[in-house]
């Protein structure tokens, strides 16, 4: 796009604030700028123009002066202008949607690297959620136009039209039939067939309503097929149709809570064995090899019932202590373990469970030390 001449709007030390001055509106420079891409000075290919701020209407020239009435061509990455377009115009629709479902307000919308996030006033359902997505998308399959208009102000009130704030002077309407009415200075496809795809990922509370993450178009498409792709690894693994993968890992699940569960009765009887050798003895240093957190609470509890006793559970990354006392106090030994032994943990004053990042021998020294 070139602009033919472009006026000083504002003053700085550092930089000249550029508008264009034919009847273009702001928006068409700031997406130049939000890509951060060049604009052509005079035929030189120099990096110049930057947003002046994330929700400025014009941009500016860091790296030298620009005159009045210098000619400057914008240059965008039509790629990524145009997936914005689709984000865009695809939560227009939504919000729309929503707005005439159930009566919420979109009171927060961020285009992220990930996925475009949109926040409503109240709360949306699961099956609410299917219905908007499958209106959405009836929408972009009917390929309706979408239209920009700058009503008079006696044809603006007539407007049902949404906006986040009372506006005055010149509105720009965006308006797509039977599905939203918005104040809007953004760029929009011209059809909503151009979208091509609407998606709803996941809603979560926030606030007094709910946050929403979408995708559209390309973006929608390509986030879809990466799903699909873990989904066809997963249903090999599972040996599932690629429609059946949940069923198959709550099966799995199950199969592996019960092996758990099995395991930790064998660790039972081992660790009473293991306790008896203990019995009727003072306090007692154990070392054995890695366990899980449960685990070692559960062989500590076992060295417990038949005497006092301190033991350690060793992994590769350090040591999970579990020290316990019977009617005694561990609170200063805890703190004291792991202000020598770089821990962390804490618990009852006769039991205590935490981790060290610790040698063995250090471990020892320190227990060594307590008498």
């Amino acid at each position: 796009t070139e602009y033919p001449s472009c006026r000083k709007i504002r003053h700085s030390p550092a930089a000249r604030t550029l508008f264009p001055a034919l009847d273009m509106v702001p928006w068409i420079i700031m997406d130049l700028a939000m890509e951060s891409l060049p604009l052509l000075l005079n035929g030189l290919d120099q990096p110049l123009i930057f947003p002046a701020a994330p929700d400025a209407d014009a941009v500016e020239a860091r790296t030298q002066p620009l005159e009045v009435g210098a000619e400057i061509k914008g240059v965008l990455d039509w790629e990524k202008r145009f997936s914005r377009m689709q984000q865009h115009s695809g939560e227009h629709i939504v919000s729309g949607l929503i707005h005439t479902r159930f009566g919420y307000d979109n009171v927060g919308f961020h285009m992220g690297a990930d996925m475009v996030t949109i926040d409503f006033s109240g709360m949306l359902t699961e099956e609410d959620l299917k219905a908007v997505e499958r209106e959405a998308n009836e929408v972009v399959w009917e390929n309706r136009e979408i239209k920009i208009t700058f009503p008079s102000a006696q044809e603006l009130e007539q407007i049902p039209y949404r906006s986040k704030k009372a506006l005055t002077g010149d509105v720009r309407i965006v308006t797509i039939e039977n599905a939203d009415i918005c104040a809007c200075c953004g760029t929009h496809v011209t059809r909503t067939g151009e979208i091509g795809l609407i998606k709803i990922f996941s809603c979560v509370k926030f606030h007094e309503g709910v946050r929403l993450e979408i995708l559209c178009g390309m973006r929608a498409y390509d986030y879809v097929n990466r799903l699909m792709e873990q989904n066809r690894k997963n249903s090999a693994l599972l040996s599932a149709k690629p429609t059946e993968t949940n069923a198959a890992a709550e099966r799995m699940a199950e199969e592996l809570a019960g092996v758990k569960y099995r395991v930790s009765q064998l660790e039972n009887e081992l660790f009473a064995l293991k306790a008896k050798a203990y019995a009727g003895m003072a306090d007692v240093l154990l070392f054995e090899s890695a366990m899980s957190p449960d685990a070692v609470r559960r062989f500590a509890d076992a060295i417990l019932a038949g005497c006092t006793g301190r033991i350690a559970g060793d992994d590769e990354a350090g040591y999970k202590y579990a020290l316990c006392q019977k009617d005694g106090d561990l609170r200063q030994t805890v703190k004291a373990l792991n202000a020598a032994c770089n821990g962390r943990g804490g618990g009852k004053p006769f039991f205590a469970q935490g981790s060290v990042q610790a040698s063995r021998a250090q471990l020892e020294a320190f227990f060594a030390s307590l008498g």
